[in-house]
C-alpha cells in the first residue's frame, strides 16, 4: 500500500471535513451556565435570570423594575448555534436576541421563542429547539471588543484572540480584515504573565479605570479557562459600557469530553436536546460516533482501523458516511445499536464492516451483524471483512444465515466493493428503480 498517498488522503479527508455537524470531543454549554461561571470567578456578566416561559419572563422584568429600576431588558434564545440574531423560528418570529421595551413586548417575542425551533446557518434545515431564554439588564455599549482563549495547536497550548472589532462574526473579520485580529500565545506551564495581560489592554486601547477592570477581568478568564480543562473561551463582545463598566456581554464555553471525571456537576449540565440524535444514541450505547457527509456506513473496532478504513474508501473514489468504532469489548446488543444509528442516516448506500479480532471476537460482531439485518430489515448492500480471533465461527454464522452479506477478506477488495455497491444503489434510487439487497442466497 501507499503510505504516503494514504496519509495524504487522510488529512483531506480529516481538513475536508470541518464544516460538517458531527459528534463534538467537547462540551457545549448553554450561554447562562457560561456566564454563571463567569460570575462565580468574579467576572463582571450583566444580571440576568433564566427563563422556561412567558409567565417566568414576566416574573424577571418585574424583578428588575423593582430592584435596578429598569422596565427594558434583552431577550436570548438559550439555543447551541451561532448566528442566533440572524434567525428565525417556526413560530415566525425573526431573531433569537431581542431587545425589549416593555414587559408585554418580552412576553410576546418569549412566546414566538419558547418551545420553538430557530433555524440559524449553523443549524442547518433542522434546526434546534430553544426550551428557554435568557434574560438580561439591558446596557449600553460605548465599545465593543473580540476576545478569547482557545487551545491551539499550533503553539502546543492556550492562546489569547484579541479585536477590536468585537459584536460581530469573528470570521467575518479574519476575512476582510485579518490585521485586526491579534494572537497572544500563553505558556500553559508558566501561566499567563503579566505582559501578556497589558499587551491585551494594549491591542484594546483601554487606559484609566476601564484598563484596570480588563487586566483583572482577562486574568480570571484565563484561570476559569484552566480551572475547567476548557478548549475555547469566547467572550463576544467585551463590552466598555457609558456608565464606564467593562462587561462580559456573550459568553461562549467548550470543554474537554476527557475531563468529564473532574467535572461531574459540570458535564451533568449538557442539554441533549440540542445534539444530533445519533450522537446522543451513539453515547447511550458507549459507541464512539462522528457523523460525516457520505454514502458507505463504516462499522470498524479501534480508532486507528477506523481512520484507514475511511481512508481506503476514499482512494477507491466514495466517502464515508461516519465514523463509528465499537471498540474492543463490544457486544452483540451494541453492535445492533450501531448498525441503527448507521442506517438511520438516510445518505447510507451500503455499510463497510472492518474487524480485527484481538480481545474483540469476531463471531460475536457476526451475530450482532445477524441480528441488526433481521431486526432492521437491510435492504442495503453489506460488506463484512473479519480477521482474528474466532473467525471461522463467525463465517460459519454467517453461512449458515439467511442474510445477504458479502464478505471479503481483503480489506481493498472490500472497500472497492463498498464504493461500487454504493454508487449502484446511488445511481437506482435515481431513477427509481428498487435493488433489493435482502434476499437469502
Amino acid at each position: 500500500m501507499n503510505t504516503g498517498r494514504l496519509t495524504s488522503c487522510c488529512k483531506r479527508l480529516l481538513t475536508a471535513r470541518t464544516p460538517l455537524l458531527t459528534q463534538n470531543r467537547r462540551l457545549n454549554l448553554h450561554e447562562h451556565y457560561s456566564l454563571s461561571l463567569l460570575d462565580e470567578e468574579g467576572v463582571a456578566v450583566p444580571r440576568g435570570s433564566v427563563a422556561t416561559s412567558p409567565e417566568h419572563v414576566k416574573s424577571i422584568i418585574e424583578g428588575f423594575g423593582r430592584t435596578l429600576g429598569l422596565s427594558d431588558a434583552v431577550l436570548k434564545a438559550q439555543v447551541l448555534a451561532g448566528g442566533r440574531g440572524k434567525g428565525h423560528f417556526s413560530s415566525g418570529l425573526k431573531g433569537g436576541v431581542k431587545i425589549c421595551y416593555s414587559i408585554d413586548e418580552a412576553v410576546k417575542h418569549s412566546e414566538g421563542m419558547i418551545g420553538h425551533t430557530l433555524y440559524t446557518k449553523q443549524t442547518g434545515e433542522q434546526g434546534r429547539p430553544c426550551n428557554d431564554v435568557l434574560v438580561c439588564e439591558r446596557v449600553y455599549c460605548r465599545k465593543e471588543f473580540y476576545f478569547a482563549i482557545v487551545m491551539d495547536r499550533a503553539v502546543h497550548g492556550p492562546c489569547m484572540i484579541v479585536s477590536t472589532q468585537g459584536g460581530m462574526n469573528i470570521e467575518d473579520v479574519a476575512r476582510d480584515n485579518p490585521e485586526a485580529i491579534h494572537k497572544i500565545p500563553v505558556d500553559i506551564e508558566k501561566g499567563i504573565s503579566e505582559e501578556q495581560i497589558e499587551a491585551v489592554a494594549e491591542v484594546l486601547e483601554m487606559g484609566g479605570d476601564q484598563r484596570a477592570q480588563l487586566k483583572t477581568s482577562v486574568e480570571k478568564l484565563y484561570n476559569l479557562f484552566v480551572k475547567y480543562d476548557s478548549t475555547l473561551l469566547e467572550i463576544n463582545p467585551l463590552a466598555e459600557l457609558t456608565d464606564g463598566r467593562v462587561l462580559c456581554l456573550d459568553c461562549k464555553i467548550n470543554f474537554d469530553d476527557n475531563a468529564e471525571y473532574r467535572h461531574p456537576d459540570l458535564f451533568s449540565k449538557r442539554d441533549w436536546s440540542q445534539e444530533d440524535k445519533r450522537d446522543v444514541e451513539a453515547n447511550n450505547a458507549g459507541l464512539n460516533y462522528i457523523g460525516l457527509d457520505g454514502s458507505i456506513g463504516c462499522l470498524v473496532n479501534g480508532a486507528g482501523l477506523a481512520m484507514a478504513t475511511m481512508d481506503i474508501i476514499k482512494l477507491h473514489g466514495g466517502d464515508p458516511a461516519n465514523f463509528l468504532d465499537v471498540g474492543g469489548g463490544a457486544t452483540s446488543e451494541q453492535v445492533t445499536e450501531a448498525f441503527k444509528i448507521i442506517s438511520s442516516d438516510p445518505k447510507v448506500k451500503a455499510i463497510l464492516v472492518n474487524i480485527f479480532g484481538g480481545i474483540m471476537r469476531c463471531d460475536v460482531i457476526a451475530q450482532g451483524i445477524l441480528d441488526a439485518a433481521t431486526n432492521l430489515n437491510l435492504d442495503i448492500p453489506l460488506i463484512v471483512r473479519l480477521q482474528g480471533s474466532n473467525v471461522k465461527e463467525a463465517k460459519a454464522l454467517m453461512a449458515l444465515s439467511n442474510i445477504k452479506i458479502l464478505p471479503i477478506d481483503n480489506l481493498d477488495e472490500a472497500a472497492s466493493m463498498a464504493v461500487k455497491l454504493s454508487d449502484i444503489v446511488s445511481r437506482a434510487q435515481e431513477l427509481k428503480i428498487k435493488v433489493d439487497f435482502s434476499l437469502g442466497i
